[in-house]
């Protein structure tokens, strides 16, 4: 995270995940892979939930794996994660993106968020059933991951468009 160790424990410690802990908890019993999702929408961001869907195994050798997303915890567990196949995975519910913020998560460009390789990508995502849905949150929100142990940043992978597909297994071991 961005800010002072201060700032980032209290992030950590009131960012609550569905399975009733918090995220400072989950990462001082182990190291915890926080995938900051866009809105609800975003093709991307259910390829990113197929791709972790996929080598979840092997990610979880490393790290438990907790989506932090901007709807409503009711609305996305029921339209999108559930529906994605990863229902069962810790999600902390962000509407007021307080957490990307400590996360350093800025808001895309117009460049980010429309630009050129965004439409290729976005055709890719359609023929593999990816479509634009409903969206909840703000769309200029920038994805991102962050690995935290022990309430420390040990690891992440900062996406320069929304498009980016990181390879979560690498980001999920990182080297020290």
């Amino acid at each position: 995270m961005n800010a002072d160790s201060m700032t980032n424990q209290a992030a950590l410690a009131s960012a609550r995940t569905t399975a009733g802990e918090t995220v400072l908890e989950m990462s001082r019993r182990g190291r915890v892979m926080l995938v900051f999702l866009r809105h609800t929408g975003c093709p991307f961001c259910r390829e990113a939930m197929a791709d972790i869907q996929r080598r979840r195994a092997e990610i979880e050798r490393s790290a438990r794996v907790v989506f932090v997303h901007q709807a409503p915890e009711d609305e996305a567990n029921r339209a999108f994660f559930d529906a994605a196949g990863v229902g069962d995975i810790p999600r902390v519910s962000d509407p007021e993106r307080a957490l990307y913020r400590a996360a350093g998560l800025k808001r895309g460009s117009l460049w980010a968020i429309f630009g050129p390789y965004i439409w290729f990508r976005s055709i890719q995502a359609m023929l593999t059933g990816r479509r634009l849905g409903r969206m909840i949150g703000d769309v200029f929100q920038m994805p991102g991951v962050l690995v935290i142990e022990d309430g420390a940043v040990v690891g992440e992978y900062r996406h320069r468009s929304q498009a980016d597909r990181p390879d979560y297994v690498s980001v999920a071991c990182p080297v020290r």
